[in-house]
């Protein structure tokens, strides 16, 4: 449940502000926030007042861990499916709006930015993160797949990053994060208040570039070979194949990653990865996230994925496919296809 409290929205000097206020939840969005986001997008566009928007949030542990998934479990485990689809319908809505957002968007990514948190964190022109900062992608963990326009971030990191990073859920760190093309700039923390402050007074988004320093060396760049090599398969299975053949400790620690996750959801964020590389466009990537997430409660494990990280936490979920490497081409398929009357709408919601 929201609270007034729980997202502060106003213009300060020359931005648009918007600062999350939940650090006891993670600064997990709820629905309610999310819609009151969009408004004041809408608002903001064409208020001559606000120059460029600023992003952050309270707390150490989280710029945003995510959605806020309570009301999403028990209207699905109690067998009502349209909430959900509203809830990720809105929220895909707003995050395209955030991506085309006409002025700079300064955003400050404090420690755990991962799902919606990265589908309003990292879409903007100016993503600062800082020594705390870990980015994720982790849905396929609870059976969803890369979404809130993360899919296309994933297809434009390089080389075949984005399959390994939407399959394991790998965290980044901030060096590994402007790698991947989550974030822009390195800036340490302590610096962040008199930023913002800067940019509230002036408006001048390039304080930022200004201000920011070199960031820390990319980890994941030194495993740019073994990732090309291994995720170059068209399929899942094509993966999970050129992994076990290897003797290598990346390949082992990527197996394990990967078999703690949906299977359904990492065959289709290998399927996902590869449509949006093709066309990478914000609203196309929306569009096909969407085909799966409106499956995600009646046809996929999204449920029993919440069910045992969240509800039971015991750890154990019983996907629908036994292993990695059991999931078919039409299994893919069903998750995947046009949804017809059903599919994602950009127009406001009357």
């Amino acid at each position: 449940m929201t609270t007034p409290s729980d997202i502060d929205i106003r213009v300060t000097g020359r931005t648009g502000r918007i600062t999350l206020q939940r650090p006891q939840a993670l600064n997990a969005l709820t629905y309610d926030m999310i819609q009151r986001i969009e408004a004041a997008l809408d608002a903001w566009a064409t208020d001559d007042q606000v120059a460029m928007l600023v992003l952050d949030a309270e707390g150490d542990k989280a710029f945003c861990a995510g959605g806020d998934i309570a009301d999403l479990y028990a209207t699905g485990t109690a067998g009502d499916f349209a909430f959900g689809r509203q809830f990720w319908r809105d929220e895909y809505r707003m995050n395209a709006k955030m991506f085309e957002f006409p002025k700079p968007v300064a955003t400050f990514l404090q420690g755990f930015t991962m799902g919606g948190g990265v589908g309003i964190g990292c879409h903007g022109s100016h993503r600062v993160v800082g020594d705390s900062s870990r980015i994720a992608m982790p849905e396929c963990g609870i059976g969803l797949i890369p979404d809130v326009g993360g899919s296309l971030i994933l297809a434009r990191a390089p080389g075949r990053l984005g399959e390994y990073l939407g399959t394991t859920g790998h965290r980044l760190d901030p060096g590994d994060a402007i790698h991947a093309g989550f974030a822009d700039y390195y800036l340490p923390e302590a610096a962040w208040p008199a930023l913002i402050a800067a940019l509230e007074a002036t408006g001048d988004w390039e304080a930022v570039d200004r201000a920011a320093q070199t960031p820390p060396v990319a980890a994941l760049a030194a495993h740019t070979t073994e990732i090309d090599r291994h995720y170059g398969g068209e399929t899942l299975r094509d993966i999970l194949n050129s992994l076990d053949a290897a003797d290598t400790d990346f390949a082992t620690a990527t197996l394990k990653a990967l078999g703690r996750n949906s299977p359904l959801s990492m065959a289709c964020a290998v399927e996902l990865v590869h449509r949006v590389r093709q066309r990478p466009d914000i609203r196309f990537a929306l569009d096909q996230e969407y085909r799966y997430t409106w499956r995600a409660m009646e046809h996929g494990d999204f449920l029993e994925g919440i069910r045992a990280a969240i509800v039971d936490k015991d750890r154990r979920p019983a996907w629908r496919h036994a292993a990695p490497g059991a999931v078919s081409a039409m299994d893919v398929s069903r998750m995947m296809l046009p949804l017809g009357g059903d599919a994602l709408q950009w127009e406001d919601a009357p």
